[in-house]
């Protein structure tokens, strides 16, 4: 038999359900940084990203009766603020690859590069993971920063599995080159 932990339910929550306008404030105090920082990572633009979250607190706000408890308040509103995010990138019209159709992608063509060679600052860690095309930099962030597993991304996407496992692995292999040449 599996058991479920259901979160616990969160009296701002409840008081914000009730229409507490300073529980709202506080709600938005809590999770505005770290969701800002999740738009940030997916759009790459500071004005997007902020409208990004705007749009996703409202769209929490509004939507605040249908949150149940089935996960915490924080990834129920950063999978808000994921969406919102795809669908700014698509409205760029990102081309996503699909490699099985194509049938360009061959591993054994891919450059190897050996990680540990590589002494990492953060600084130049987050410019460079800037520096990546949307795509990559999408993938690269749902999968590393964000916790999301390839079927999950692929989902989210809407796009074959491996078509986020190959950009994946290009997202890493270009970011390591703009480490290694220290953009």
């Amino acid at each position: 038999m599996k058991l479920t932990v259901l979160p616990q339910q969160d009296e701002l929550i409840e008081r914000c359900k009730r229409g507490d306008a300073l529980s709202y404030k506080k709600l938005y105090e809590r999770y505005a940084r770290a969701m800002y920082n999740t738009c940030l990572r997916i759009v790459n633009n500071t004005t997007e990203a902020e409208d990004i979250l705007q749009e996703s607190f409202t769209e929490a706000f509004k939507n605040l009766h249908k949150f149940e408890y089935r996960t915490s308040f924080g990834g129920w509103l950063k999978q808000i603020c994921i969406n919102h995010s795809i669908n700014q990138l698509n409205k760029r019209r990102i081309n996503w690859m699909e490699i099985d159709a194509t049938g360009a992608y061959n591993i054994a063509d891919e450059h190897v590069i050996d990680e540990n060679e590589i002494q990492l600052k953060v600084d130049l860690v987050k410019k460079s993971i800037m520096a990546l095309p949307d795509g990559y930099r999408t993938v690269l962030s749902l999968y590393l920063l964000e916790g999301y597993d390839h079927e999950e991304i692929a989902e989210i996407l809407h796009v074959a599995t491996s078509t986020t496992r190959t950009q994946y692995i290009r997202a890493k292999q270009k970011l390591l080159q703009y480490l290694k040449e220290g953009i």
